[in-house]
């Protein structure tokens, strides 16, 4: 016997993905967006649910395992990391100083397998996610500048996207090494 999971998927379509393309939430069967902004809307939909899919029938322990040593990243670090940067991000184009961290003991260090901290954890993301979205809404010309940094609207949009696809990418080895269900 083997503490390594066997791989799997529920797909029985294509042996890679993570489900079927009709089962897939992030398949719109029509036509891709219009526009820059639309374009970059609908990937950092895709790649926030993406999180969500690979996170899906875990129990808190599973949530909370941690990748090999010395990493502290496991996918409840991931989701709680997000809700962080999530909050960051508004702080680049907020007046005033830095908003509090949501969580003392680190994104990673302080997720641990428990329910009631699984559901905060989630929670804190769906909350920040929403203010970030609302505040990114006030900017619809990718052009345009704001903050003290004077920011790009367009680069906020684009490193939102590429900070959620590349935790997708942790969070495909995660889940792999947790029960070993594989897919994109």
């Amino acid at each position: 016997m083997s503490d390594v999971p066997e791989r799997w998927t529920k797909a029985t379509v294509y042996p890679d993905m993570w489900a079927d393309p009709d089962d897939d939430p992030r398949e719109s069967g029509g036509p891709g967006p219009e526009g820059e902004l639309a374009t970059l809307r609908d990937y950092l939909h895709n790649y926030r649910l993406t999180l969500r899919m690979k996170c899906e029938g875990l129990t808190p322990e599973q949530l909370a395992l941690r990748s090999v040593p010395p990493s502290t990243m496991s996918l409840l670090g991931l989701v709680r990391h997000l809700a962080e940067v999530e909050r960051d991000w508004r702080d680049w184009i907020t007046p005033g100083g830095p908003t509090p961290k949501l969580y003392e003991n680190g994104d990673f260090d302080g997720a641990v397998g428990e329910q009631a901290l699984v559901d905060s954890a989630f929670a804190d993301l769906e909350r920040e996610q929403a203010a970030t979205d609302a505040l990114m809404a006030q900017w619809p010309d990718l052009g345009a500048r704001a903050g003290e940094d004077d920011i790009a609207i367009r680069e906020l949009w684009v490193h939102r996207v590429e900070e959620y696809a590349r935790h997708c990418g942790h969070a495909d080895l995660l889940r792999e090494r947790i029960d070993g269900r594989t897919g994109q």
